[in-house]
């Protein structure tokens, strides 16, 4: 189990460990193989770009697989301090 609160910079903060992006991927024969795109592209992104900075740890993608389409989703995950969880939550949270 990950802490849910660390010291940073002399601070305790909360952590935070919510899913920042999620995407469908079709039934492929290497699944891993084609959702190195999207996960490029979203890393690239506005929202990719500000997680990865703030993130207390490297962000995590998850493979579930998916019974109704036959097919695969992606979710990444990202542990936050409370502060940058706060702004996340406000600009992009409800997408």
């Amino acid at each position: 189990m990950q802490n849910r609160y660390m010291v940073i910079e002399d601070r305790v903060h909360e952590i935070h460990n919510p899913v920042v992006h999620r995407f469908r991927m079709g039934d492929v024969e290497d699944p891993d193989l084609y959702a190195a795109t999207p996960l490029m592209e979203w890393q690239e992104s506005e929202i990719g770009k500000w997680i990865m900075e703030r993130a207390v740890e490297q962000p995590v993608w998850h493979r579930h697989a998916d019974p109704m389409s036959y097919g695969y989703e992606y979710a990444i995950t990202a542990r936050l301090k409370d502060v940058d969880y706060t702004f996340w939550a406000l600009k992009w949270g409800s997408k």
